[in-house]
């Protein structure tokens, strides 16, 4: 059944209006016709499930015929910060996040990123990168949108990610603890942040104010993945600890 996203106040009694580019989709692309049943999530991990009462191009109207809390969703709030890649990494990074359970993705700038894009240029980047997440979401059956946040400095990634209840710093140098057991002694943990390196990773320097900064360092295994596979190496990883 086709999904999709609306906010709160496109929710009316038991109706609920689906405008713009959607509502052009399913007048248009999916050629759905009055009394077809689509599913709208209202971003507050509630589904509905719903019959189209009126189609057109720039608004179609639904009635609600039933609805109930959405069952995939993370019982943990998760944030993923991840350093600028290099290409087109960032993209599939964030699809794959999004079918991972992430809540937010953040990316960020550190010291070893090849890839310093411009203010203007991550502005227009942002669009595509929200669509990326939306039809991840939509894809994978989310019952929450997840956000891809406008880029942070590595200083304002640091003082972002530490407000989690279990704020993870995946590094590959000394002084690291085993992912595994960390989220074994996480039990209560409700938020979660991850922080991963660009190519080169990060910088010894960049590890210190971490760990002063209250993340926990934590080891991937013993063998170096590339900066697209860590996140979601780590996120299988949280799915894994609290999901399953």
């Amino acid at each position: 059944m086709p999904r999709f996203f609306a906010p709160s106040d496109a929710f009316s009694d038991d109706r609920v209006f689906i405008s713009g580019d959607d509502a052009r989709h399913i007048a248009r692309s999916l050629r759905m016709a009055v009394g077809d049943e689509i599913t709208v999530c209202d971003m507050q991990k509630r589904e509905h499930k719903c019959r189209l009462t009126t189609i057109r191009d720039e608004l179609c109207e639904c009635e609600i015929l039933e609805s109930h809390e959405g069952s995939t969703e993370s019982p943990v709030e998760i944030s993923l910060y991840m350093a600028y890649p290099k290409g087109d990494k960032l993209e599939l990074v964030i699809q794959k996040a999004v079918e991972l359970g992430a809540a937010r993705i953040i990316p960020f700038e550190s010291s070893r990123c090849i890839k310093r894009p411009t203010k203007e240029r991550s502005e227009k980047q942002g669009a595509r990168l929200s669509r990326i997440a939306e039809e991840a979401a939509k894809q994978c059956g989310r019952a929450c949108l997840p956000t891809v946040e406008a880029p942070l400095s590595f200083k304002e990634a640091l003082a972002s990610a530490s407000s989690a209840d279990l704020p993870l710093f995946c590094y590959e140098g000394d002084g690291t603890l085993s992912l595994r057991a960390v989220l074994e002694d996480s039990s209560k943990a409700k938020t979660v942040s991850v922080m991963v390196g660009s190519e080169g990773g990060f910088s010894s320097e960049e590890s210190e104010a971490a760990k002063a900064a209250g993340l926990i360092a934590v080891n991937l295994g013993p063998r170096i993945l590339r900066c697209e596979t860590a996140p979601i190496y780590a996120l299988s990883a949280i799915s894994y600890a609290k999901e399953l």
